[in-house]
């Protein structure tokens, strides 16, 4: 018997994404201890599949899995690659950056905080000046794509200015993995990371780290930070076991196994296109309706809108967005300190087809509530 449609909701939120029907029903699998070398078995093709994805030479990189959402990953980074007596620089524009700011200084780890304004890319320039003034820096940090805003980072620029000084490269690409192409060596980068339920569009509970093998076999000899949360640790427990340390989500797992085959059965370049496309109808029906973004167009990452709110007395966001949820599509609130907005966002399993839909849907919700159209500003 095939198995029953699911309800299909349209996530506009920066993740968890849309799923696909068959993404849903890989949960479905008889019970197994993932303790079983069948389990182990996917988990192994699996953290080559995640090196694959970012174009990564096996023989240099590697990906290692973790249970918990994407924070984990900027926890397990920041507290694991440090080295003692040296410093992290953030080239940090926006909320996510700040975030692995938070975890340097809950770690007592020393750091830079190198603030840009949250609706530009970080400018190259300023993170080699900030290198060249301070040679205790060893690792610099950044965003790919600041989902609280969409802007997107000049990542390959900015890493090679951090190798020239020796310096690590991690980047945050929890809202670019699998949706916009990266060359993790072409990019400069060492270390990416990302979550299953973003552009894999998988479930939450999976995340993982992809690195230089080198770079995290070094690592050994840093101070332990984290027990549960340590890159080594996790590592050296996967490559000498072929599990992972502690209990893993088990259906997501099977899950996101599913996802990565339907990601190579669409392509980089056809899921990117998608992206984008679903970007510009997001503009277009933005544009129909008079609302205003807080980025400039060629500073977005195609991934994130970020749409200012009207100055309209009859504005509410949760009467919007409870209208809009009750007839399929989900909008979320934005994440910049000072400007009110909320974030349409291009990841999962949507087309330029639900967007029309979500416009219309939009706009009945502005009429019904006394916003005007076009929008006031």
């Amino acid at each position: 018997m095939a198995n029953e449609p699911v309800k299909r909701n349209v996530l506009l939120n920066p993740g968890p994404a849309t799923t696909t029907d068959t993404v849903k029903y890989a949960q479905v699998v008889p019970d197994i201890c993932p303790r079983e070398k069948e389990f182990g078995d996917i988990m192994r093709n699996m953290r080559g599949e995640l090196v694959k994805i970012v174009h990564g030479d096996p023989e240099k990189f590697t990906s290692v899995l973790f249970t918990g959402s994407g924070t984990m990953n900027i926890d397990v980074c920041v507290n694991s690659l440090v080295p003692d007596g040296k410093k992290i620089l953030f080239a940090d524009n926006g909320a996510y950056t700040s975030r692995g700011v938070e975890v340097a200084a809950a770690y007592h780890i020393p750091y830079i905080d190198l603030k840009s304004p949250f609706d530009e890319p970080v400018d190259p320039e300023k993170v080699e000046e900030a290198l060249k003034a301070d040679p205790d820096i060893a690792v610099v940090y950044t965003t790919h794509n600041e989902t609280g805003t969409g802007v997107l980072n000049p990542i390959r620029k900015i890493g090679e200015i951090a190798h020239k000084y020796g310096c690590t490269f991690i980047v945050d690409t929890t809202s670019t993995y699998a949706m916009i192409p990266i060359d993790i060596e072409k990019d400069n980068v060492d270390f990416v990371m990302a979550s299953a339920q973003k552009g894999l569009m998988a479930f939450t509970g999976l995340s993982f780290v992809v690195g230089r093998t080198a770079l995290i076999e070094k690592s050994k000899e840093y101070t332990t930070r984290s027990y549960y949360c340590n890159l080594y640790l996790q590592y050296d427990f996967f490559e000498k076991t072929g599990e992972m340390h502690f209990t893993p989500p088990v259906q997501t797992v099977y899950a996101t196994a599913q996802a990565i085959k339907e990601y190579w059965a669409d392509g980089e370049e056809k899921r990117y296109q998608r992206h984008v496309d679903v970007w510009n109808a997001i503009h277009e029906g933005k544009e129909r309706l008079g609302f205003k973004d807080i980025i400039k167009k060629e500073y977005q990452s195609k991934m994130v809108v970020s749409i200012k709110y009207p100055n309209d007395p009859n504005w509410d966001f949760t009467k919007i967005h409870d209208y809009c949820y009750e007839r399929g599509f989900t909008i979320y609130p934005g994440k910049v300190a000072s400007t009110d907005t909320f974030r349409l966002c291009t990841l999962g399993q949507i087309y330029p087809k639900d967007i029309e839909d979500f416009w219309k849907v939009f706009e009945e919700a502005c009429v019904k509530t006394g916003v005007s159209i076009p929008a006031k500003y």
